[in-house]
């Protein structure tokens, strides 16, 4: 089968479980062309490019601008619309390339990219959704999300209309709400190769990964308390008291991760998982401006898996550090397991589309939810 991969480029935690997904089809004999944006496309190509049945096109995307606080809206609306222009004039070129190299799709798939659902949609090729924003908008957060809280109505609109009627939605996810919406399953966090062969071992140092601006800050409020940190992102490499700061280095991060005591990050999901499946302890520090980030952060802390907080101090860090292993208790509640469900999900959907199947509700292969009609629910 001939598929079209669409990779939103804005944060690599798409890319890294895409590349997952895009081995195992080009294992299976699939020929398939990616189009993916920002650092994703470099970090796709370094690891794929020159794999048989396979091109990359890079394409241009959405961006987002930060501030000290965390996403800049007018800043990042300024800054897209001044590129909307060059980026149309690009993005159409692509679209021709693909159009008319007699590559012709017969399936796209969709990790919350646009163009790639758009070439589906005005060429009437069915989609498969998989990522983890459509939790927002395909799933039901009483008792975990405020009757009317205006920042995940915005964020639950805006993800909406992203890839809608696609022919099938995959979440990937470490907590399962009820799902609301049909055609709809959860699976679990798809994880990188080199953090399923990771060997938990729990050490005395705390993980810090931060990529907001001003989080230079934290590191007064780090050196004041009795632990060791090793922290990443900051872009320099040296020790200053109890705080080591460490460059760039995958192998060096996976590995600081499996053996930390706890994980102090930003919000995003594909480390939020990869924690919550080697059962790390993680404190959450959601960006403003991305209600994803808070909703998996709620979460974190609804399940007992971590803590969260819009801003880390002295105390709060503390409080978190003396509670890990009570943190560490719930999440052996928690079953990890390999990407082979996920895989089996995306090819029962693959085998439907072949197939010319309506779309389907529920799937046979193993999953970790599925859409349940109302009445079955009550």
């Amino acid at each position: 089968m001939k598929i079209l991969y669409g990779i939103v480029g804005e944060g690599m935690g798409h890319a890294t479980r895409s590349r997952v997904v895009v081995e195992h089809l080009l294992e299976r004999g699939h020929e398939l062309r990616i189009v993916v944006s920002g650092r994703a496309h470099s970090f796709l190509k370094d690891r794929l490019e020159g794999r048989l049945s396979l091109t990359i096109h890079e394409i241009e995307g959405l961006h987002l601008e930060m501030d000290e606080g965390g996403i800049d809206l007018l800043e990042t609306v300024l800054s897209n619309l001044e590129l909307a222009p060059m980026r149309l004039r690009h993005n159409l070129g692509v679209y021709r390339e693909v159009a008319e190299d007699d590559f012709k799709p017969d399936l796209v798939v969709s990790d919350f990219e646009s163009w790639a659902y758009l070439y589906a949609r005005n060429h009437r090729i069915p989609v498969i959704s998989i990522d983890n924003m459509q939790v927002l908008n395909r799933c039901s957060h009483t008792g975990v999300i405020e009757k009317g809280n205006l920042d995940f109505q915005v964020a639950k609109w805006s993800v909406r209309a992203k890839v809608p009627g696609a022919y099938h939605y995959l979440i990937t996810s470490f907590f399962y709400p009820t799902i609301t919406k049909k055609r709809t399953t959860f699976i679990p966090p798809i994880l990188r190769p080199e953090i399923l062969v990771a060997e938990r071992k729990p050490g005395d140092h705390v993980l810090v990964y931060q990529t907001r601006a001003g989080s230079e800050a934290l590191l007064p409020v780090l050196k004041t308390l009795p632990y060791e940190f090793y922290v990443y992102g900051l872009g320099r490499e040296g020790t200053e008291d109890n705080v080591t700061l460490k460059g760039f280095s995958e192998t060096g991060f996976i590995n600081d991760l499996a053996t930390a005591k706890a994980v102090v990050a930003n919000a995003g999901f594909s480390l939020m998982g990869e924690a919550v499946h080697l059962h790390v302890p993680m404190l959450a520090l959601p960006l403003d401006g991305q209600f994803e980030q808070e909703l998996n952060a709620r979460y974190l802390g609804a399940l007992g898996y971590g803590s969260w907080t819009p801003k880390a101090d002295a105390d709060v860090l503390t409080r978190f550090i003396e509670r890990t292993e009570q943190h560490e208790e719930a999440l052996q509640a928690y079953e990890s397991v390999d990407n082979s469900m996920t895989l089996a999900c995306v090819d029962e959907l693959i085998d439907c589309a072949v197939a010319d199947v309506d779309r389907p509700n529920l799937l046979q292969s193993k999953n970790r939810g599925g859409w349940v009609r109302r009445r079955d629910r009550d």
